[in-house]
């Protein structure tokens, strides 16, 4: 379930809002649906993962990878889906530390309610 609402919801919202709604989207969605840590961590990595490879893929297939290619020259690399490969880690592991701190949130919000 965090899974999905995640990768829809980053989806659209990335359309009209800058990369970095992923972290918004992914604490929010595991601080409000996340049952434990181990899902708030790899639900978003993986969403976040499969979305920018595939909007990558979707956008570098169509100009047959000369875009990736140079950057890939730019940052020493010598493949286009080496820096497929970075974006798309990078990207789950920022949604990923982004959920685990929303479910990591909630948590210590609810302690802190029971200990009053």
């Amino acid at each position: 379930m965090v899974f999905i609402i995640i990768i829809v919801a980053a989806f659209l919202l990335q359309l009209v809002l800058p990369w970095w709604v992923v972290i918004v989207i992914s604490f929010a969605v595991c601080g409000l649906l996340g049952k434990t840590g181990r899902i708030s961590f790899w639900s978003p990595f993986f969403a976040v993962l499969l979305l920018w490879t595939g909007m990558a893929l979707f956008k570098s297939l169509p100009n047959h990878h000369v875009l990736a290619s140079r950057i890939a020259v730019m940052l020493g690399l010598k493949l286009w889906w080496l820096v497929l490969l970075v974006t798309a880690v990078l990207g789950g592991l920022v949604a990923a530390v982004s959920g685990f701190c929303g479910y990591s949130f909630r948590k210590a919000i609810l302690a802190n309610k029971h200990s009053q």
